[in-house]
């Protein structure tokens, strides 16, 4: 099964696209697949990292180092890219949802015309790329405060490109329940906006 991702199927009309984090398809991302399969969708969760197995938390900086050497922004999103002109006949409308290096690979990606709407929790190197602007409607989530950078900085930065971005309490990484950053309050309100934002499109 090395390099394949998951899916999941409800048989839907709508698929989204969850992108891992530096870890890989770990407890928590298949946990939130497949919350969103319950709500009808379509899901499917590509594996970016070239290894079958996902990395501990404890590996922080081993999954980080894995990741810029051996697979970096460029060609997960060329792979997120290619994968989505495989399924875009397919279905009415297409989500892409990232977290922390998944948002930004999913940012990457809203430029592309198949995408109908892009939701990133704490993806902080989405900074370096504002020069991109979303075709389609874009939702992003950051912490309160980040180690290597400003949220209010790059919150205004986004909004001045008129993109909806919430600061919400906690640590990079509220929103993974098998996390120590893991802050529940913060979870439950970005699943819900997400939850949202997704209905009013499709």
């Amino acid at each position: 099964m090395e390099n394949k991702g998951h899916s999941y199927d409800s048989n839907a009309n709508s698929l989204i696209f969850v992108i891992h984090e530096i870890y890989g398809i770990n407890q928590h991302i298949n946990s939130f697949c497949e919350l969103l399969k319950k709500q009808n969708f379509d899901v499917t969760c590509p594996n970016l990292l070239e290894r079958e197995m996902p990395f501990d938390y404890s590996q922080e900086e081993a999954a980080y180092r894995h990741f810029m050497e051996h697979v970096g922004f460029d060609r997960a999103s060329r792979k997120v890219k290619d994968l989505l002109l495989d399924v875009k006949d397919e279905y009415e409308t297409i989500y892409i949802i990232g977290f922390s290096i998944g948002a930004t690979v999913a940012w990457l990606c809203s430029e592309e015309d198949c995408v109908d709407g892009v939701v990133g929790y704490y993806g902080s190197r989405i900074r370096d790329y504002l020069e991109i602007t979303p075709r389609s409607p874009a939702m992003l989530f950051f912490p309160q405060e980040e180690q290597s950078f400003n949220v209010d900085d790059l919150v205004l930065a986004l909004e001045k490109k008129k993109i909806k971005a919430d600061k919400l309490t906690g640590k990079h990484g509220f929103s993974d329940p098998y996390s120590s950053r893991y802050d529940a309050k913060s979870e439950q309100e970005a699943f819900s906006k997400t939850l949202d934002f997704l209905l009013q499109i499709d």
